[in-house]
């Protein structure tokens, strides 16, 4: 079929190669402590201060709250193993969309690609971004846009400043993380030195929620938990750029893990000794509960600007490695070459994190045109989130059969039990995704739908990979 998109491919096929190549490739730069720090830097965002309240009104107990953050974060390690032998195995700064290419060919890949560039990765950008507009506007007001304008100026901010270099990302990163683990360590121990012990009123009377709670579904319950989970995969995409990658890797997504399950159980269980399982399920900003009940108005104005970090730190992190996936395409699709351009100085993709901000900033558009918030925006990338990751599980068995020679530094552990136990939690996510929301989800998958009418419209014949990345494959 021929159209606009066919056209510019088999005008620029042959130039695809040479241009990407002259502006050079990842480089090892990133240090172990640096691919920690973006992982926790992604995962411990502003959820963590906004899901918990969505878990206690659907858990039946508090010992039902505390296993389903324990549960999610089991099935988190059980999927950090098996991206770690896909990581170690194939190193690439396209993470998930070169495991898939390599498995089932361009046509998935390009449309996974899509999905990063206009649901997944910039929806979250877009998301993190008016959270931290919604806290910074409160401490600093701005106008009755204010929280648009903050989100905007948070996108154009952080696309900007890694635009000057990974260094300078990854720098602030570090710093970010340090200061979000930080603020939720001092409301830990807010809530066990400090804050005072439950009113009988809260943690006693029946309401809804607690009515709700009693017949709520666990499954709906880890929905939540493993969406305030999502993200650890994030690390994948800098798998390139680590020093000692192969050896690192595994390493870096299992402590990683580590780290973050230990956050959200001692923060979750904070909550509960603060509040009480009502309590928690009663106030929708738990954590500002807390300090206020600890310091009064003081902690909760200091926590407000905690979850402004923590957006921000989420959205930078999101930023870094959402750019690699566009990266990735503009190597393999000729009419996206422009995307696969690396700067070697900068020692980042320079185009394609102008076109990742510029799509941030059409959702954020959006976002201020019908202000749904918060849940619309998970409903809008969770099918297409927890589809695609079912697929990269499978394609872990795909390319143990299909290149059984390749040198795997990390094999998942129990195989196939381990990654069968991964694809059948993500098939799981995509059916409650679908079945416990609303028209958020049925957007999302229309933005995905686009993306295959345009696969349509693409020359069969450009469906091949690059052959100058191939050879350096083979050559690994």
């Amino acid at each position: 079929m021929s159209g606009s998109i066919s056209e510019p491919l088999s005008k620029s096929w042959s130039e695809g190669a040479v241009t990407t190549e002259a502006s050079g490739v990842p480089r090892p730069a990133l240090r172990f402590v640096d691919v920690v720090a973006i992982t926790v830097g992604i995962v411990v965002g502003a959820g963590i201060f906004r899901t918990p309240q969505l878990v206690a009104a659907n858990a039946s107990s508090e010992a039902t709250v505390m296993l389903a953050w324990a549960v999610g974060g089991v099935v988190s390690l059980v999927g950090a193993l098996c991206y770690a032998e896909l990581a170690t195995t194939y190193p690439h700064a396209g993470g998930d969309y070169h495991y898939l290419t390599r498995a089932f060919g361009h046509r998935l890949s390009f449309l996974f690609a899509w999905a990063r560039m206009s649901v997944i990765q910039t929806g979250s950008i877009a998301l993190l971004a008016f959270v931290f507009g919604d806290y910074a506007g409160h401490v600093f007001p701005l106008g009755g846009y204010s929280s648009s304008l903050y989100a905007a100026l948070a996108v154009v901010a952080l696309t900007g400043l890694n635009i000057t270099g990974i260094r300078q990302g990854t720098l602030t990163q570090n710093i970010l993380t340090i200061v979000e683990v930080l603020g939720l360590l001092l409301i830990i121990a807010a809530a066990f030195i400090i804050a005072p012990t439950p009113d009988p009123l809260v943690t006693n009377a029946p309401d809804a929620a607690s009515s709700a709670a009693s017949a709520a579904s666990f499954g709906l319950v880890m929905v939540f938990v493993l969406f305030t989970y999502s993200g650890w995969n994030e690390a994948v995409y800098v798998s390139a750029e680590m020093r000692g990658r192969r050896r690192n890797m595994a390493l870096a997504l299992i402590v990683s893990i580590l780290v973050i399950t230990a956050l959200y159980m001692l923060v979750n269980f904070a909550y509960l000794h603060a509040l009480g399982l009502e309590g928690t399920a009663r106030f929708e900003t738990i954590g500002a509960d807390v300090m206020r009940r600890a310091v009064g108005e003081p902690g909760a104005l200091i926590i407000s600007m905690l979850i402004a970090v923590s957006a921000l730190t989420s959205a930078n992190a999101t930023v870094i490695t959402g750019a690699r996936t566009n990266y990735a395409l503009g190597r393999d699709f000729p009419s996206f070459a422009f995307l696969g351009k690396w700067n070697e100085r900068q020692g980042t993709p320079i185009n394609a994190l102008i076109v990742q901000g510029a799509v941030a900033l059409l959702l954020v558009g959006l976002g201020t045109w019908t202000r749904k918030g918060f849940g619309t925006i998970v409903e809008y990338t969770a099918p297409v989130f927890w589809f695609f990751f079912l697929l990269t599980g499978i394609s872990l068995f795909v390319l143990r059969r299909k290149e059984p020679e390749a040198t795997r530094p990390f094999r998942v552990p129990l195989y196939p039990l381990t990654p069968l136990v991964f694809c059948l939690t993500s098939a799981y996510l995509l059916y409650s995704s679908l079945a416990y929301t609303g028209v958020g989800a049925l957007v999302g998958v229309a933005v995905l739908a686009v993306g295959a009418l345009l696969l349509v419209m693409i020359n069969p014949r450009q469906l091949q990979p690059n052959s100058d990345d191939m050879k350096r494959e083979k050559m690994k």
